[in-house]
């Protein structure tokens, strides 16, 4: 979330940020701005209050001494129902404060001045293209490919659980386990801590991210345990040091994650849930980064080249989008999309989103670092899949499907294939 004080000092930039992502009525700001000032006001009424009832509580022990017992009484008496005051002043102090608090989780991330305004696809834009798309007319799509041998079985997949949770068979399965342990295998080498981590989380660190109070529909939930399964890595790995006061000399921290992702999807319907292009279920290889926030920025484009650079290796053509603010998401201040190409589709289909959080997900986290000896300051979050399986696997089913039906292996995977075809 953002600092209340900023939004104190930024109100016509924070509105203009909401009007600009589409999100809530910016009247929000006004909201959450009494809401503070009623906060404040009672928290310096208690303050004053209980200054007061300390200085007079000074005087008891004076006037006993004094043999004045009937004044000491009555300040005894006045002090006892001002701490009944203060006690109430307390209550409201609270309440008050998480008032705002819940107003302020309303309120989305700031556009970083780069971002291009817009409200849909349309007005994002493209900041970098790879390769030469394949527009071969015999390029069939993958679901065909992968029917025809038996590589995917989407129907025992709604039989055992429903729609959206395909069985992965033989060659298919083998080429998502080589992907996973491939960019598992690049990013360490680029500096990445490997982390296996909870696929459920609880509400504290889904909040933490920002899933909630903004993607509650998106999320499977089990009521009984109230946990929520995790739509990314992101989200337990970004919360590892929730509450946490990070050295600085610890900094940059970077952490790979492999997982299986559960995603509601809502809404999803026609051509673009066909075959693996959006799942309920699916795995995805997740990168994150808690960085010092004159850093992020730069952090941010080497994420964004590291994902590209797995892309290149894997010889699939892609294009990479600066996202407009009406289709970046709550959290974000800037994001870049990956999308490779489906010559089978004959259309483009998002891999990857790059983004730079700044401190809005580490304040709702109080994930600081200590600057110096005397000042703890809050941190800049970034996350990047790296890559999500589903889209690469169709895309390189497409791409590397010969005319006679056989299917050759990336060459950066064959040592995890040992062979040259699926």
């Amino acid at each position: 979330m953002l600092d209340i004080n900023y939004i104190r000092e930024n109100r016509g930039q924070v509105e203009k940020a909401i009007i600009n992502k589409g999100e809530e009525d910016a009247s929000v700001v006004e909201k959450v701005i009494a809401a503070d000032e009623a906060w404040r006001t009672k928290v310096h009424k208690g303050d004053m209050l209980r200054s007061e009832s300390n200085t007079k509580s000074s005087k008891i022990g004076e006037l006993m001494g004094k043999g004045e017992k009937e004044k000491a009484q009555a300040i005894i008496k006045e002090t006892s129902a001002m701490k009944e005051q203060i006690k109430e002043i307390e209550e409201e102090v609270k309440s008050l404060r998480a008032e705002r608090d819940t107003l302020l989780l309303k309120i989305p991330n700031v556009p970083h001045p780069s971002v291009p305004v817009g409200s849909t696809e349309e007005d994002n834009e493209t900041f970098k293209t790879w390769g030469e798309p394949d527009e071969s007319e015999w390029k069939k799509p993958h679901w065909e490919l992968t029917e025809r041998h038996g590589w995917v079985d989407f129907e025992r997949g709604v039989k055992v659980t429903g729609a959206g949770f395909p069985f992965y068979v033989g060659p298919v399965a083998q080429l998502q386990r080589a992907l996973i342990n491939y960019f598992i295998n690049e990013a360490s080498k680029t500096g990445y801590t490997e982390l296996q981590a909870p696929y459920f989380v609880n509400e504290d660190s889904a909040r933490g991210t920002g899933q909630i109070p903004d993607k509650e529909d998106m999320m499977y939930v089990i009521p009984r345990d109230e946990f929520f399964t995790i739509p990314t890595a992101e989200v337990p790995v970004t919360n590892f040091h929730r509450d946490e006061i990070i050295e600085k000399k610890e900094l940059p921290l970077k952490y790979v994650c492999h997982t299986p992702c559960w995603r509601r999807e809502a809404g999803s319907y026609g051509k673009d849930v066909r075959g693996l292009n959006r799942l309920h279920q699916f795995d995805k290889v997740e990168l994150v980064k808690i960085v010092k926030p004159e850093d992020s920025y730069d952090e941010l484009e080497s994420l964004r080249k590291h994902a590209e650079s797995l892309l290149e290796a894997l010889e699939l053509p892609y294009r990479t989008l600066l996202m407009c603010t009406g289709d970046m998401g709550f959290t974000q201040s800037k994001k870049y999309d990956l999308e490779v190409w489906s010559p089978g589709q004959k259309r483009w289909l998002e891999v990857s989103s790059c983004s730079n959080f700044e401190s809005f997900q580490a304040r709702r986290m109080q994930l600081r670092y200590r600057k110096d000896e005397k000042e703890i300051e809050i941190l800049h979050t970034l996350n990047g899949s790296g890559l999500a399986l589903p889209r690469v696997v169709s895309a390189i089913l497409e791409a590397y499907e010969e005319e006679n039906g056989k299917v050759r292996v990336p060459e950066v995977l064959k040592p995890f294939f040992g062979r040259d075809y699926l």
